[in-house]
């Protein structure tokens, strides 16, 4: 089955986000007076959901809007040192030139998203940003509102438990890819309908 529409995470999907996330724990913690991460502990936390990850660091549900905001500046600052995946531009525009609709959802500013994408920015047809870490079910239900196709046509694709969450809430297949944020045993643990280990697999499922 090919996909009409392929809606994108971008940290940790299209940019390679985690080195510079984990970078900026520290000074994200002390900021918001949480306790410091034990950077051995990453791969650990990388195995649980956003929200057992938050239990764990004692993180305050309250405090999420303005950790959002904040990392979202500390982003714009830092934008130099992230870029894309290798092959995530060239995956775009081989989804765009094969006939597919593309969209972008993610908590990050669209500003941060379009100077990380750079020429291929222009390929996606819809942008949904600023959402919050667990608002995206409704971005998508906007995406597909705006481009006019059937959820049973769309493909979300991801890095994280959340993202496949938010898919199934808005009636999409989910789709993961195992490079990012979340680790290959939390996201088969959520059984999205296609887990991918690279962009080709991703390009074959969303073509047909």
């Amino acid at each position: 089955m090919s996909y009409s529409l392929a809606i994108f995470d971008f940290d940790g999907t299209l940019a390679d986000s985690m080195g510079w996330f984990v970078a900026s724990l520290d000074q994200t913690c002390d900021h918001f007076g949480l306790k410091r991460v034990d950077t051995t502990d990453i791969e650990r936390l990388r195995d649980m959901s956003s929200r057992d990850a938050l239990k764990a660091l004692d993180v305050p549900f309250y405090k999420l809007p303005a950790i959002s905001i904040y990392m979202r500046e500390r982003f714009a600052d830092g934008m130099s040192e992230i870029a894309l995946f290798p092959a995530a531009a060239d995956t775009l525009r081989a989804l765009h030139e094969g006939g597919t609709k593309l969209a972008l959802v993610s908590s990050n500013a669209e500003a941060n998203v379009r100077h990380v994408l750079g020429d291929v920015a222009d390929l996606v047809d819809h942008y949904a940003c600023g959402s919050s870490l667990w608002g995206k079910a409704q971005k998508f239900a906007g995406v597909l509102r705006a481009l006019r196709i059937s959820p049973a046509r769309t493909i979300g694709i991801g890095d994280e438990v959340r993202d496949i969450e938010a898919a199934r809430q808005a009636g999409l297949a989910a789709g993961s890819i195992t490079f990012g944020y979340n680790s290959r045993r939390a996201l088969e643990a959520a059984h999205p309908d296609h887990l991918f280990d690279d962009y080709e697999a991703l390009k074959l499922a969303v073509l047909g």
